[in-house]
């Protein structure tokens, strides 16, 4: 876990645009949209404002999970699960347009489907895909969006991972704050404890001086200045 450079709790912040995932996510949802736009009632059906619903929770759960994770890993991990299920629901609905349509699902050990999943894999940005979802038809666009939404997920689903081993091992802010407390106490503790030391010694040393100025007056020695 990295902490910012005044080594406060808080965790160092996510710069969520430059994650992978969430630049997946970008292009699902606005791909999304193009999707519907071209193949899908504009009125009348409910599935379009699903779709596109489903996509953008996507896209902003991974943002808001990235800017709530700096004080709470928990709402973290929640926020990024939502938006699994949101892209996992969205992943559905292509499934079953190209059943409803009598389209063709693509294998994933059919050429054309490694084809797309290698292009995938390599580009993560709209404009990646733009000039290329302008001239597919609506299955190899469904098959597109299936790919994306795959992967995505399971990038997500490793990144998650990551911080539930992370919470374990190092806790969430409460845990962080109490063990930043106990620290600061120890240090304090520790201080307070020299302090002491020094202070027994100097009370020593004075009292050994005082007993050595008491034998040399009553020795008649003239004292020293």
């Amino acid at each position: 876990m990295e902490y910012n450079t005044k080594g406060t709790v808080l965790k160092k912040p996510v710069v969520w645009k430059n994650l992978y995932f969430y630049r997946k996510s970008d292009a699902i949802y606005q791909l999304t949209v193009n999707f519907c736009k071209r193949f899908l009632p504009a009125h009348g059906d409910r599935t379009v404002d699903q779709m596109v619903q489903a996509a953008r929770s996507g896209k902003q759960n991974i943002i808001e999970g990235s800017e709530d994770g700096m004080t709470s890993s928990e709402m973290e991990i929640k926020l990024l699960n939502v938006a699994r299920s949101s892209l996992q629901e969205l992943r559905e609905d292509y499934v079953d347009y190209i059943n409803t349509h009598q389209l063709v699902l693509w294998s994933a050990d059919s050429e054309r489907q490694r084809r797309l999943r290698d292009f995938c894999h390599s580009h993560n940005d709209f404009q990646d895909y733009a000039p290329l979802a302008e001239r597919m038809n609506d299955e190899e666009f469904a098959n597109l969006l299936l790919t994306l939404c795959h992967q995505t997920d399971k990038m997500m689903c490793a990144y998650v991972e990551k911080l539930e081993q992370r919470f374990v091992t190092e806790g969430g802010i409460k845990e962080r704050m109490h063990a930043a407390r106990t620290g600061y106490r120890k240090l304090q503790d520790e201080h307070m404890a020299q302090l002491e030391e020094e202070n027994q010694r100097l009370k020593a040393e004075i009292e050994r001086l005082k007993k050595r100025l008491e034998a040399i007056e009553g020795q008649g020695e003239p004292r020293k200045t």
